[in-house]
């Protein structure tokens, strides 16, 4: 039997939330994988890596939380967002960033080709942000149903990659999505909104959320 269909329970991942090693990331067994709750996150120097922590930091559209000067940003009109149009320019300035505490990037080439497989088969999705007709930000992650599944996001001005993500929240508010699942937890997902939940909760909601058709193909705004 294919390794897309033998991840084990989630609710069996240590207290990391590292759930199993190895396999592959094809298509299919990214998308068995991020239907049960399960994403790869790992570096060039160890193998495939699948995780389901616990708690699970998610993003609940209606209470997003928009600053007043991000809201003035976008007021200004200085800044076009748009839609799958560069998604493989989105994965690689979001490859390129170098975080606080990390080795290298977990945006390995082969990790870059996998979504660039389901951008192509319509199930991995960009949202850009550009100034002066310039890519200033962006971000990219896939949907099921009607979840969306954050994966990274860049900016190179300011407040441009949470102009990317406003403008993903309207989608979801306008094709009723349940969730954006942010993964793990950071302060700066927080201040947007985003809240902890235990993973039985996060799993459960999930299981409500896949039941919907899924929107494949380019998103547009």
């Amino acid at each position: 039997m294919p390794f897309e269909y033998q991840f084990p329970d989630p609710r069996t991942a240590d207290a990391d939330g590292l759930l199993a090693a190895g396999g592959d990331l094809s298509i299919e067994s990214l998308v068995t994988a991020y239907s049960r709750g399960i994403f790869p996150w790992y570096d060039s120097h160890s193998p495939i890596l699948w995780w389901s922590p616990d708690p699970r930091l998610v993003l609940f559209p209606s209470r997003f939380n928009m600053s007043d000067s991000l809201k003035q940003r976008i007021r200004s009109e200085k800044y076009v967002v748009r839609a799958d149009t560069k998604f493989e320019d989105v994965i690689n300035h979001c490859a390129e960033i170098r975080r606080k505490g990390q080795r290298g990037t977990w945006i390995t080439d082969e990790m870059k080709n996998a979504y660039i497989n389901l951008h192509h088969e319509g199930l991995a999705h960009s949202f850009e942000t550009y100034y002066n007709g310039e890519l200033a930000g962006g971000l990219y992650g896939v949907s099921l149903g009607k979840a969306f599944f954050g994966e990274s996001m860049f900016h190179l001005k300011t407040d441009a990659s949470k102009i990317a993500m406003a403008a993903l929240v309207k989608w979801s508010v306008d094709h009723d999505f349940h969730f954006i699942d942010a993964q793990q937890s950071t302060a700066h997902l927080k201040s947007m909104g985003a809240e902890e939940i235990r993973r039985a909760k996060f799993l459960k909601l999930l299981e409500g959320a896949i039941k919907f058709p899924t929107l494949k193909g380019r998103w547009k705004i």
